[in-house]
């Protein structure tokens, strides 16, 4: 038995993103908007958020979504992934989103969702991690009468959100704050990925509102990352996908010795090895949204099995999409060089694959038994 399947809806959802991405986010507008300041058009992002609802899909209509689930979050997500959407979506989509959604109801906390869903405000998840999962110890801001002071390197839309969602030690524990990005002071960094900008943050007696006290701080941010790994996962799968339909159409038609390179034996299995490496990928990702979104398997494991799987999948599939493209494939001018520069980028970013493979040793290895193996596909012993 599957353990979900498409429904007619999110067959529609689907192809509604897909069309407005193709409308919106094509490779010129990409390269356009890569380079300008901010490096997103705030008008279609909030398009996104009102005409398609795609920003909110799996925040409950009673805090001002769509009251989908996470996996149409990843139908969508996964599109976005195709075209290289240029946007806030790790910093709002994947991380401050869930983690709102995850957060008890407050007024800051409501109105703050209902905005970031709508897409008329963007957020960013100034959290750090290690390998993807929540380490109270290297949270480096301090929250003191409702003020923060502190530094956070490298956060990704940090350079554009309108908001910051911090992470704070006080008297009490580490908490949850959101900031106004008029009270940060920003740096912006250089990227090799031009579409996924980062900035150090400095935070400076910055007003901050409570989101998560620290009796639920670490739940919150800890659901968050594992949603931001399966979505990213999501993300790569989509990515992936578009740079395997892009090298099949190229074998096909691109000429030498008078046939089609498709016909060799080498490229075809290439392109058959990326089309494994991609299935694998999609289903690994596809399985932690069902498990984050079921709750009878254990996410951290899915999650961190996913981003292993799908981080790996899409730096083998750009590397190779460049191989089959040849020399044309090196160049600025052709787009496999931006969707490289996107693999090697996510491949760092809420951990390495192979970090996310050293916490699957550890969660299945540890403490096995020899008379109870854990069955992967399950998370059940």
């Amino acid at each position: 038995m599957v353990e979900f399947a498409f429904t007619d809806e999110q067959v529609q959802l689907r192809a509604a993103v897909r069309r407005f991405c193709g409308e919106n986010f094509d490779e010129q507008t990409v390269r356009t908007l890569m380079e300008s300041e901010p490096r997103f058009d705030p008008k279609v992002w909030a398009r996104l958020g009102t005409e398609l609802g795609v920003l909110g899909l799996a925040v409950p209509e009673a805090d001002g979504g769509a009251g989908g689930t996470l996996v149409d979050q990843a139908i969508a997500v996964e599109e976005l992934g195709a075209v290289l959407a240029c946007g806030p979506v790790f910093g709002t989509v994947f991380l401050a989103i869930p983690a709102l959604v995850a957060a008890s109801a407050s007024p800051v906390r409501d109105k703050l969702l209902g905005a970031l869903a709508e897409g008329t405000r963007t957020a960013a998840f100034a959290v750090p991690d290690r390998a993807g999962a929540f380490d109270a110890a290297l949270v480096t801001v301090t929250a003191g009468d409702g003020t923060l002071t502190g530094t956070v390197e490298r956060v990704v839309d940090g350079d554009a959100a309108d908001v910051v969602l911090v992470a704070a030690t006080g008297p009490d524990g580490v908490a949850l704050y959101a900031v106004d990005a008029s009270d940060v002071q920003r740096t912006p960094l250089v990227t090799l990925d031009l579409t996924r900008p980062q900035a150090n943050l400095e935070f400076t007696h910055a007003p901050a509102q409570l989101l998560a006290g620290p009796d639920e701080a670490e739940r919150v941010i800890t659901q968050a990352l594992q949603v931001a790994s399966a979505l990213l996962a999501a993300e790569q799968v989509g990515a992936a996908q578009h740079l395997l339909d892009l090298s099949v159409a190229y074998a096909k038609s691109r000429l030498q010795f008078g046939r089609p390179i498709g016909s060799f034996q080498a490229v075809k299995h290439r392109l058959a090895d990326c089309l494994v490496d991609l299935e694998h990928a999609r289903s690994t990702a596809y399985h932690a949204v069902w498990a984050l979104t079921d709750g009878t398997d254990d996410p951290a494991l899915a999650a961190s099995i996913a981003q292993a799987t799908a981080s790996a999948a899409l730096a083998k599939v750009a590397a190779d999409t460049i191989q089959v493209h040849g020399g044309i494939g090196f160049t600025w001018e052709h787009q496999a060089h931006l969707y490289l520069k996107r693999a090697t980028t996510d491949a760092a970013l809420l951990g390495s694959a192979e970090a996310h493979r050293s916490r699957v040793a550890e969660l299945v290895l540890d403490g096995a038994e020899a008379d109870r193996v854990p069955h992967i596909a399950t998370g059940t012993s």
